[in-house]
């Protein structure tokens, strides 16, 4: 199993039973800087997963990658290193 699968195993395991995370993301397009936020993952699919976080105050959505981990765009402080 490679290090791809095994992020999309982990993700599903959380979303299955606790979908509370906290997020780091830095990315620039679409702009996005979250630092050890709250977030909850929406649904998870066969090349992205989607979160919602408040950060503004308000539910906003976003559709991620599981390359994001990767990239170091994201992270996921509840999966810990990769």
């Amino acid at each position: 199993m490679n290090a791809l699968e095994r992020i999309k195993l982990r993700i599903k395991h959380l979303y299955e039973t606790n979908p509370q995370i906290h997020v780091n993301i830095s990315r620039t397009h679409p702009k996005l800087d979250l630092k050890n936020d709250p977030a909850v993952i929406t649904g998870v699919y066969p090349h992205v997963f989607r979160i919602e976080e408040y950060s503004t105050g308000e539910a906003q959505s976003h559709t991620l990658q599981y390359t994001d981990i990767f990239t170091k765009q994201l992270e996921i402080v509840e999966i810990g290193e990769v």
